[in-house]
């Protein structure tokens, strides 16, 4: 009888939900946030455009665990997701003070523009990559976090009349 079945040690997994598009608009919205945090802040821009690159980081990695799913890139991906969704209430909160006291102290910062719309369009980006990160932490921890990836399965063999 010749061996049809030969172990190479990869598995296959499948991340339920839309991990490619939502890994694209995280890119994609990281990249706007780094432009908004270039032309935004005159100085000290780099603490605001750290988190924008992470999301484009993680972006690019949930878009490659969504097309060809290996559990070292859901892994990843799944772990800097986390990081995202940290790094994107610390800036939102950070943002949300500068926008606090330039309405209330407007001559206390000089070195940032007096732009309060680009501020908020600035804040609404962090609030909806929250909840990008939110959606995407769920659905790779459905992928990931599977109880049966650590059972074999049991293979019955029938022969065919």
């Amino acid at each position: 009888m010749k061996n049809t079945f030969v172990c190479d040690e990869s598995m296959i997994i499948t991340i339920p939900g839309k991990a490619q598009p939502l890994g694209a608009a995280q890119a994609v919205f990281g990249l706007l946030l780094c432009a908004l945090a270039l032309v935004f802040y005159d100085t000290y821009f780099w603490i605001f455009t750290i988190p924008s690159i992470v999301f484009v980081i993680c972006g690019g990695l949930s878009f490659a665990a969504g097309k060809c799913p290996n559990m070292i890139v859901a892994k990843l991906s799944f772990s800097l997701n986390i990081l995202s969704l940290c790094w994107s209430i610390t800036s939102f909160v950070l943002n949300l003070i500068i926008l606090i006291e330039h309405y209330w102290y407007p001559s206390y910062y000089p070195y940032y523009r007096r732009n309060e719309e680009i501020l908020a369009l600035i804040l609404s980006l962090l609030v909806i990559e929250f909840f990008i990160c939110i959606f995407l932490i769920y659905w790779l921890s459905k992928a990931i976090c599977r109880q049966h990836f650590n059972m074999l399965p049991t293979i019955v063999l029938k022969r065919g009349n």
